[in-house]
């Protein structure tokens, strides 16, 4: 049986189910059962929100949430931020070795800009359907919440650090792609929540910035899941960065903790098909009627053992102690 809850029961504000689309299912959208892979297509975080099938329940969302002085202040940096030209991409090309890219962009961490970062080659089933990218390299960066603040979701003080750690995301992106523009490379900030050109769990999972867990995000034993995602589309050559597995998947196949802490009971104790890809997965029609109702929730990863401060190597180093005891008895 699900531990206690204090947000449960949930019963969705009939106010913002009466503005759902007649047969309109965001996990049908999202491929749920869907057995062959195709691009993704757009469900939630829509830029025009005058057009999608969804706008106006994410307008309900922005006209519900009562956001205090800090929070509209983090808003209007990360629009700046968002909304700065791009500088022009320099006549003469900056060369060095795939190495030395990727390496430089340690800096962007030393600097405090962002706590990671990783490069992946761009995959088309990434890209949504309704966008197109021939840049070949997907550059990722990742910023860390401050976690004495994420762990007061859903209250107002929670999403106020998951806004400031979007408009850092969406100020490094911007900085990186400036940098390489001005390297002679062309570069494309991509930044959330809203949609841009393309997913970024996927290539934050191809270069190493952790597995997927049950609740639909990243985990990974240096932050948890208790970061957000920016990235750069760019035909500069850097060396990719390599996945790296810590058996995460394994962990959350036997943990209950998110399921348990989930108010609409969105998070399955089993892994689904989507668009022909055995994943976790967070069912969409039943989330997001309590994430419009609660400045965007994110319950789960804060509930995330991992994501507790100095909780995830420790975590990491059991495991492979188990794996090498299990290994080793074999």
């Amino acid at each position: 049986m699900p531990k206690d809850n204090a947000y449960r029961p949930f019963t969705p504000n009939p106010e913002f189910m009466a503005l759902w689309p007649e047969g309109y299912s965001g996990n049908a959208i999202n491929g749920l059962g869907e057995e062959g892979g195709r691009r993704p297509t757009m469900v939630w975080w829509t830029p025009d929100m005058d057009t999608a099938e969804f706008g106006p329940l994410q307008k309900w969302f922005y006209q519900r949430e009562e956001p205090d002085e800090t929070m509209l202040e983090l808003r209007r940096l990360r629009r700046e931020a968002c909304e700065a030209p791009d500088p022009p991409v320099a006549e003469t090309r900056a060369e060095r070795s795939p190495e030395d890219w990727t390496s430089a962009l340690r800096g962007f961490v030393e600097s405090g800009d962002c706590e990671m970062t990783g490069v992946a080659r761009m995959r088309p089933e990434w890209v949504f359907d309704h966008q197109e990218s021939d840049l070949p390299n997907v550059v990722m960066l990742g910023v860390q919440h401050i976690y004495d603040e994420l762990r007061h979701v859903p209250a107002l003080r929670g999403g106020t650090d998951v806004t400031r750690q979007y408009w850092r995301a969406a100020a490094v992106s911007k900085k990186v792609a400036a940098w390489l523009r001005g390297q002679g490379w062309q570069a494309e900030a991509v930044t959330g929540p809203m949609v841009g050109k393309i997913l970024m769990i996927p290539p934050a999972l191809e270069c190493g910035f952790g597995e997927l867990g049950k609740h639909g995000s990243l985990i990974n034993p240096e932050f948890g899941s208790a970061f957000r995602l920016g990235a750069v589309l760019t035909d500069a050559p850097f060396a990719m960065t390599p996945k790296r597995e810590f058996r995460i998947d394994e962990f959350c196949s036997n943990c209950r903790v998110c399921e348990d802490a989930c108010p609409p009971f969105a998070i399955a104790p089993e892994k689904k098909t989507v668009r022909g890809v055995e994943k976790w997965y967070v069912d969409f029609d039943a989330c997001i009627p309590y994430f419009a109702e609660s400045s965007g929730c994110a319950i789960c990863i804060a509930a995330c053992p991992w994501s507790r401060p100095g909780v995830g190597l420790n975590l990491a180093a059991k495991l492979e102690k188990r794996a090498e005891r299990l290994g080793g008895g074999a």
